[in-house]
């Protein structure tokens, strides 16, 4: 998968940082803020599909910052709750949230380019937390979970190689599978996949991210993927 992106390279003091933004932005997608309410991330198709692309491609870009802005995303009625954006930074990477404001890229500017991610192996990677989790899901220790915090009406997960590449099977899941929900023709947000199991737990509990789908509207344009396509009136016999 190819994604368009912008490049920049602030600097926060002596620190120069690498840091990408999707192009152009995603428009359709908001998420709201889990640590102050429960935490909803909903999309359209190509939110939700170029999302799963970007966790990919931050899996296995450990001295990449990926930043997502939302909250200028187009209003939705739903979720409720208080807008942010989204960043994704390895553990090691040592950002500190604090630093952000300096660091955070403007709304034009940047350099145009593309990057890659590679399908197979964020499958591979996914499915090898998945399976870990299944076994130990409640003696994973916080390194091997996603850990989430929020600055600066800025949402940051800081993971690593297989955390980001589970998350983003999740949001492929939505973007393939949203779509297919008979609520999605009303133009309701359909509950399709999360990402809390890869968040801490705290006393059995912890922070909640769920992923919805929602075509955005008018839903003129939205067709259930399997539909069969409206056939052609029967033209008039030849004489």
């Amino acid at each position: 998968m190819r994604l368009r992106v912008a490049e920049f390279r602030p600097r926060a003091g002596r620190y120069a940082f690498r840091v990408v933004r999707p192009r152009p932005a995603l428009r359709h997608t908001t998420l709201n803020d889990p640590m102050r309410d429960w935490g909803y991330l909903v999309g359209d198709h190509d939110g939700l599909a170029r999302l799963a692309g970007l966790f990919s491609f931050a899996a296995y870009s450990p001295h990449t910052v990926v930043h997502v802005p939302l909250r200028r995303s187009v209003p939705r009625e739903y979720p409720q709750g208080v807008p942010v954006d989204l960043v994704l930074a390895h553990q090691s990477l040592g950002l500190r949230p604090s630093v952000w404001p300096a660091l955070r890229p403007g709304r034009t500017g940047g350099v145009p380019g593309t990057v890659r991610t590679d399908e197979r192996r964020t499958a591979r990677d996914g499915s090898a937390w998945d399976e870990l989790w299944e076994r130990r899901w409640d003696r994973l220790p916080r390194a091997d979970r996603i850990q989430p915090t929020v600055h600066a009406r800025t949402l940051f997960l800081f993971g690593a190689r297989d955390t980001f590449a589970a998350a983003s099977l999740r949001l492929g899941r939505a973007a393939g599978f949203g779509p297919l929900d008979k609520a999605a023709v009303k133009g309701r947000d359909v509950l399709s996949a999360s990402l809390t199991t890869l968040l801490p737990l705290a006393r059995g509990r912890g922070t909640e991210l769920d992923i919805g789908f929602q075509a955005y509207p008018p839903l003129a344009h939205f067709t259930r993927p399997g539909r069969s396509a409206r056939r052609r009136r029967p033209t008039a016999a030849s004489p």
